[in-house]
């Protein structure tokens, strides 16, 4: 299990992930133990889920419309905000 110092060294450990490589388990201080798991998808797979499913496309539209408005954050707001909250600066 990796110990993470910065979300430069998170970003660096996500970047060599791939196909081989694709389990990273690792602890934040203060905040616990992560297991993240690359999960490769085709191209056409969401398109294929959301025609399947319309109560998808609804929730992706919802999703993509709270962001343009300003109400999501990204990957490293997220990490930033567990930091503040948990002691643990990126």
């Amino acid at each position: 299990m990796g110990f993470i110092q910065s979300s430069e060294e998170l970003m660096k450990r996500i970047e060599n992930m791939d196909r081989d490589n694709s389990v990273f388990q690792f602890s934040i201080p203060g905040k616990g133990k992560f297991t993240l798991v690359l999960q490769e998808e085709e191209e056409n797979s969401i398109k294929a889920d959301v025609e399947k499913n319309p109560h998808l496309k609804q929730m992706i539209e919802e999703s993509q419309n709270e962001y343009k408005e300003g109400r999501g954050m990204s990957t490293s707001e997220l990490f930033k905000s567990l930091g503040r909250n948990y002691g643990f600066y990126f």
